[in-house]
């Protein structure tokens, strides 16, 4: 049986339409053991996106940001998000979005992405897709100093780090972003080799 098999939907309200679409639905909902049962949910419509892990094997490096993060502030987060160059897709191809965030956001061309995964980080609620990347990248390809668009509020830093001071940085809770955890685990797993020592 298909998936929309199972969803029978009754009713869906517009809450919020400001920033992005939140919405509250009702729905009837197939169970495992053959009842049908009534559930309410809202979801947080916001686009999907592409992330990117820009690396260098040479300098065993990677290009990182920091940015101010409202909603991680309201949370207890008293520092900047440290990220990998993201944004939403706005009706772009994810591979063209990636290339056109890596060069706002961080300054970097970006030469051959290379999409490694798709993932929902927050699917009980957020309906957010996201497209991750990697890509190497050469100290030529800084092309721009980046920092994001003013007039969406965007104040971005960019900082190349050491792939293992990143890894490190997860280690001491100062990497927190999914997204990029994700990518640098990724990196740890396919593409930096192990150093022993």
């Amino acid at each position: 049986m298909k998936l929309a098999d199972r969803v029978r939907v009754q009713s869906v309200k517009l809450l919020s339409d400001h920033w992005y679409t939140l919405k509250t639905t009702t729905f009837d909902y197939l169970r495992r053991d053959g009842r049908w049962q009534t559930q309410h949910r809202e979801t947080y419509d916001r686009g999907n996106g592409a992330a990117i892990l820009l690396y260098n094997l040479v300098q065993r490096s990677v290009v990182l940001t920091r940015q101010f993060r409202y909603p991680a502030f309201v949370n207890g987060q008293d520092a900047l998000m440290v990220e990998v160059p993201a944004g939403l897709l706005d009706g772009a191809e994810p591979e063209e979005c990636i290339r056109a965030e890596a060069e706002q956001e961080a300054g970097f061309r970006v030469r051959a992405p290379r999409e490694v995964m798709r993932t929902y980080m927050s699917p009980g609620s957020v309906t957010e897709r996201l497209h991750l990347f990697v890509a190497e990248y050469e100290p030529g390809d800084r092309i721009g100093a980046g920092g994001g668009l003013e007039a969406e509020g965007e104040d971005i830093e960019v900082f190349e780090c050491g792939f293992d001071d990143a890894l490190a940085m997860i280690d001491r809770a100062e990497i927190v972003d999914a997204k990029t955890i994700l990518l640098l685990q990724y990196g740890a797993l396919h593409l930096f080799p192990h150093i022993a020592g």
